[in-house]
């Protein structure tokens, strides 16, 4: 996983889009009262929060503590715990596992997905949603256009997602052990808010780009880049982020 610096509080205030399409998500999970259910990467817990309503009993976990101690303090009666994905240390434990905008973020997807399987009981559910090919394209692409422009092409990253088609991430699943129920690749262009809105979305989510760069150089970049994806992506005086998302609902057989 990148080395990301969560700033939990603005993730809610800046990036609270994140939760609230995901709320769209759970329509697949359906969770029902009395299911156990994981949530991996339940980030400020709201999700997790909208699944308990069912009456179902939720654990969220995250690999960023000030995530977890945001969501505990948010929603204290709730259980959550400081797990990386990658090292899900449970084994037939729950009846559906749950996660949104999480999985992109998870180089080892191998470890990860051994995880889900393990930790869910036979017959139970994997539903997830999260960066599918093509997603940001645009913005990847005014980076490394911007680092060429200013000469430092050798220096930015920009593979560092996991953003697999509906092939590959099926396939994945499979090799596993999943049975794939239902998959989804769409387009959802995403509104950013403010002005400043993608600038403060590359700081964010794209800051391991810029991770062998002086500060003044990564500044540079995000300033330049801004200025490539104005022309088509700042409209009527809002920022569209050209997000495509994987959704997938996959079975332990």
């Amino acid at each position: 996983m990148p080395e990301i610096a969560w700033d939990a509080k603005l993730y809610d205030k800046q990036h609270h889009f994140v939760s609230d399409y995901g709320a769209d998500v759970l329509q697949w999970l359906a969770p029902k009262a009395n299911e156990y259910i994981l949530d991996v990467g339940c980030g400020t817990g709201q999700l997790a929060a909208q699944i308990a309503e069912s009456g179902a009993i939720i654990l969220g976990t995250d690999a960023s503590a000030d995530m977890i101690a945001n969501a505990k303090a948010a929603h204290p009666n709730l259980d959550f715990e400081v797990v990386d994905g990658t090292q899900l240390p449970y084994h037939e434990k729950f009846d559906a596992i749950f996660s949104n905008a999480t999985f992109h973020w998870i180089e080892n997807q191998n470890a990860l997905v051994e995880g889900l399987f393990q930790s869910l009981k036979t017959g139970g559910r994997l539903v997830a949603e999260f960066g599918g090919k093509g997603n940001v394209k645009s913005i990847t692409d005014a980076i490394k256009s911007a680092a060429e422009q200013l000469g430092f092409a050798d220096k930015v990253l920009t593979d560092f997602w996991f953003f697999p088609s509906v092939s590959s991430y099926s396939t994945l699943l499979e090799l596993k052990g999943f049975e794939i129920e239902q998959i989804w690749l769409f387009d959802r262009p995403t509104k950013l808010v403010g002005e400043q809105g993608i600038y403060v979305w590359i700081s964010q989510f794209a800051q391991h780009a810029f991770k062998n760069l002086a500060n003044d150089q990564a500044e540079s970049i995000k300033n330049l880049a801004v200025e490539i994806l104005k022309p088509n992506y700042f409209i009527n005086g809002e920022w569209v982020a050209d997000y495509r998302r994987l959704r997938v609902k996959a079975i332990k057989k």
